[in-house]
């Protein structure tokens, strides 16, 4: 059976009823707790790595900043584990859709630029006119000083579903692409699984890379208006 390229991508349903909301709620699940004192090995790695991630992000801003920890290390876990288990046999990506990147996107900037608007309202100002510009080029440089700042959002977005998508359309070519030459030529067959393996390794360090510069930037426009 031909299967469409982008049916990976399709949004799916269960009886009819769109089942992303439980897909997107299902990674925070297999996250491990514990409720003892002394937490076994996995919990204690688990706790290392948020507070080294933690810890880099949050190293850059003061005390108001620093309100947004808890908000960006869950987002970078959510990102992360959404990105991860997409890349399992039979799966959906969430990230892969626009418009749940620009659901993610969209408020994490718009709080960070009204923070900024409230509290240092020169500062936010002074970004759309450099220093030094001259007068015929003032009107000409805050439009598009204006325009850089609507489309960062549209960035955050755009970049991550981009990097996603290409990598497990990718993976589906070169997947399909072995199957096709296992009837044909053994030596190919093997050639071309080793190179699915090794992408597959470069796609689980993409998924990781994506989170954390998403988180990144979000922690980088949060740092400018603060």
């Amino acid at each position: 059976m031909n299967e469409n390229l982008f049916a990976s991508f399709i949004a799916p349903t269960i009886l009819g009823l769109p089942a992303a909301m439980l897909i997107i709620l299902f990674p925070p699940l297999l996250i491990p707790t514990s409720k003892y004192l002394i937490n076994n090995r996995l919990i204690t790695t688990q706790q290392w790595l948020i507070k080294l991630t933690s810890k880099q992000m949050m190293a850059m801003h003061n005390t108001k900043g620093r309100t947004w920890s808890l908000m960006l290390v869950s987002l970078i876990i959510f990102i992360a584990t959404t990105n991860l288990l997409g890349l399992l046999p039979h799966s959906f990506t969430p990230t892969t859709q626009l418009s749940m990147n620009l659901a993610m996107a969209i408020p994490l900037w718009a709080g960070a630029v009204i923070m900024g608007f409230r509290s240092k309202i020169k500062n936010a100002l002074a970004h759309f006119l450099p220093q030094g510009t001259p007068t015929p080029l003032i009107p000409m440089l805050v439009i598009i000083e204006t325009i850089s700042l609507l489309i960062q959002p549209m960035a955050l977005a755009v970049r991550l579903t981009a990097n996603i998508t290409a990598g497990h359309l990718l993976m589906h070519l070169i997947g399909s692409a072995t199957l096709a030459m296992s009837t044909i030529n053994l030596p190919s067959t093997l050639i071309i699984f080793t190179i699915l393996i090794l992408l597959t390794i470069l796609e689980i360090a993409v998924a990781l890379i994506q989170a954390y510069v998403f988180t990144l930037l979000v922690s980088l426009y949060l740092h400018d208006n603060t």
